[in-house]
């Protein structure tokens, strides 16, 4: 009987353990994602709040959140895991609170660029928000909290965005009112960062060894039992400590290399991580721009927009697409590239219907369907890349698949967006994006039939044998 009563009570403490961080960093990312004036973004730089010119905002201000993205994920990266989450995540509350109050007050082209950058910055510091988690609990729970923390992020964007739209259509609230209640939620936001749980441990420079404290811990408890007594030891000993905090540090990122070199040398996660880069790459540039060709098909000075529901039911849409793929039985590992080849097709055709079209309806309905099969794929590319891996190095890989695709970003955007380069109108840039997915369609389309002629060769070939 005492056995059972323990044994029940220390299921219920763990039980708490995991609950309490997992609710409040939930609770944080719900919040931050209410953003009611986020598909409404364009409008508002371009109406009479800011008074900014197209060429201002396509060619000279967005350019500097993809800029500023690539310049810091890895830093960020690095630096989140080493400073052990909680953090960053507050530094991403206060970059938030910053950036809407300057879209709030700030005025000119070089004051919402400073705002585009301390975006980078909140984008860059997401992986905070999705690797803290894994470092509070155990490993048997990671499926279930990844999918609150995302669930989490979904549901309040698409309440941010109903919000956004009920305020505008419904309420006649001005696009400034839009922001003053962003800025409100991410403060909450910001406020409940506060209350996280400091972890112990990280994914590379604080992992736990078999006694379960971390190794710069283990490195400092051990240096300190060896202590004499008089202060020159102390002093040679404190030295050590920081040639064990060096090496740790450089051990962590000698084993990050040799990871990413493993990994990246298998066949298949190598197809996958190509897709992800390319079309996470194309989908990046079109999310920000899209707000852009629907103010030239549609001004919102002289209609009514619905930019917030459109934004709403993509994200659930795509949501539900993500989560049927699931369940659907077949050979990823087979047909996966003539699959991504397809829809990535479909995509092009969806951009270029979008770009050429000239009723906002078609447009809206044509960036649904773009959303939804991008959540679909990216999904696919997921767990078939995941599948493999440890935690440790799916976060490695998500890491490095992310900068690339940025670092593609840069470049499309340089050449296509900057106004220092080309510098295209929006129309030009969308029939450029439409090409560029095409042309990811016939990477993997090529690439699919010689998978899948080799694989009937090899079957062939076994049976004869």
């Amino acid at each position: 009987m005492c056995t059972e009563a323990s044994l029940n009570s220390k299921m219920t403490m763990e039980s708490k353990t995991w609950m309490f961080p997992t609710v409040l960093v939930c609770l944080y990312g719900f919040f931050c994602s209410i953003r009611p004036s986020e598909p409404f973004l364009t409008p508002y730089l371009l109406g009479p709040d800011k008074n900014l010119s197209e060429r201002q905002v396509y060619n000279e201000i967005y350019p500097v959140w993809t800029y500023s993205y690539l310049v810091l994920l890895l830093p960020v990266f690095l630096a989140t895991d080493y400073l052990r989450y909680k953090p960053v995540i507050i530094l991403q509350g206060i970059s938030f609170i910053i950036t809407w109050f300057m879209l709030l007050y700030a005025q000119g082209v070089l004051a919402i660029q400073f705002l585009e950058f301390t975006y980078g910055f909140v984008t860059a510091t997401e992986i905070a928000y999705y690797s803290y988690i894994y470092s509070v609990v155990d490993v048997d729970k990671y499926q279930q909290v990844t999918s609150y923390c995302r669930s989490a992020t979904l549901i309040g964007f698409t309440v941010g965005s109903i919000i956004g739209q009920m305020m505008v259509s419904l309420g006649n609230w001005s696009l400034f009112s839009l922001n003053v209640v962003t800025l409100i939620c991410v403060s909450i936001a910001f406020v409940i960062s506060w209350f996280l749980p400091m972890p112990k441990k990280s994914l590379f420079f604080h992992q736990k060894i078999k006694q379960g404290i971390s190794l710069q811990d283990g490195f400092v408890e051990a240096m300190e039992s060896k202590m004499p007594l008089n202060g020159d030891a102390k002093y040679t000993d404190s030295t050590q400590v920081e040639q064990r905090h060096s090496e740790g540090f450089l051990d962590a990122l000698r084993n990050l290399w040799l990871d990413f070199q493993q990994c990246y040398s298998s066949g298949p996660l190598l197809s996958w991580s190509v897709w992800w880069a390319l079309a996470t790459c194309g989908y990046l540039q079109i999310l920000n721009y899209a707000q852009g060709l629907w103010e030239d098909v549609l001004p919102s000075q002289t209609s009514p927009i619905y930019n917030g529901i459109v934004e709403a039911v993509s994200t659930m849409l795509g949501a539900v697409a993500a989560f049927a793929v699931g369940f659907v039985k077949i050979s990823w590992n087979v047909w996966g590239e003539l699959a991504l080849a397809m829809f990535s097709l479909i995509i092009a055709a969806a951009m270029y219907i979008m770009d050429t079209s000239k009723n906002i309806w078609v447009c809206y309905a044509s960036y649904v369907a773009f959303r939804c099969l991008y959540m679909l794929l990216i999904t696919i590319a997921t767990f078939c890349i995941a599948a493999n891996l440890s935690v440790e190095r799916y976060a490695l890989v998500f890491g490095v698949n992310t900068f690339i695709a940025l670092l593609l970003q840069t470049l499309l955007t340089l050449i296509v967006a900057d106004s220092s380069v080309l510098g295209l109108d929006i129309y030009t840039q969308f029939l450029i994006y439409a090409t560029y997915f095409a042309a990811i369609a016939v990477i993997f389309f090529i690439s699919g039939i010689y998978k899948v002629v080799k694989q009937r060769h090899q079957q062939e070939t076994s049976d004869e044998t």
